[in-house]
Formats: C-alpha cells, sequence, structure tokens
C-alpha cells in the first residue's frame, strides 16, 4: 500500500473516532442537536473513504482518481463538521461558507469516485 493510502486510513480513523465523540456529545449535551448532523457526516464519510482506498489499491476503480475522491471525502467532511462543531462551541463559523463548501465538495467527491469507476486505467478490468 501506498503512502496516501495510509496517511487516508489513519485520517478516516481520526474522522470515525471524532464521528462517534460527536454522537455522544449530541446525544448526552444539552441543547446539541447540530452535532448529530456533524458526527453522521463524519462516520459516513469515513467509511466512504477506506471504501475508496480499497477500491483503488485493488484497482477496481482508476487509482489516482479514488485516491482524489478520498481525500476529498476527508476535507470535505471536516470541514462540514468542524464549521457545524466550532458554530456549536464556540458560537462562530470555521470561514464563511465552510459547511456549504464542505457539502459541496462531498457531492464532488461522490462524483469522482463514479468517474474513477467509470473510467478504469487502462490495463484494468473494464
Amino acid at each position: 500500500m501506498n503512502r496516501a493510502g495510509r496517511i487516508l486510513i489513519v485520517l478516516a480513523a481520526i474522522m470515525g473516532a471524532d464521528g462517534v465523540m460527536l454522537a455522544a456529545a449530541s446525544a448526552h449535551g444539552a441543547d446539541a442537536s447540530r452535532l448529530v448532523s456533524a458526527s453522521s457526516m463524519l462516520l459516513f464519510h469515513a467509511c466512504a473513504a477506506l471504501g475508496a482506498v480499497a477500491l483503488a489499491e485493488r484497482g477496481i476503480v482508476h487509482a489516482k482518481i479514488g485516491i482524489v475522491a478520498a481525500f476529498g471525502f476527508v476535507i470535505a467532511a471536516s470541514l462540514f463538521a468542524g464549521d457545524v462543531t466550532l458554530r456549536h462551541y464556540a458560537g462562530h463559523a470555521l470561514f464563511p461558507m465552510a459547511a456549504p463548501t464542505g457539502g459541496t465538495l462531498l457531492i464532488a467527491s461522490w462524483l469522482a469516485l463514479a468517474v474513477a469507476a467509470a473510467w478504469p486505467k487502462r490495463g484494468q478490468i473494464p
């Protein structure tokens, strides 16, 4: 496995841990219902990043595009969840339009994964 794949696995694991922590905070914190969406984004997209890495490593999708999609999942979910979490705990945004930017990048990352599957690298099984 290459370095990018290992880095993505570490980042996805951290996202998963953070997602569980935010789920606990949303369940036990006062008026913490916003944190549910942050938790969900991290947990779902940690799995998506791991899946994209696995597909890319096995040559099922175009490897480079699959890895780009995985990094997109990590960055985008972190932007979205970071903004929602910061708004909850600090009372201000990460930066203007951080959550919508993260959401848009998540959509783009899913589409990139679709492209990676539709256009395998030459020599890969179509």
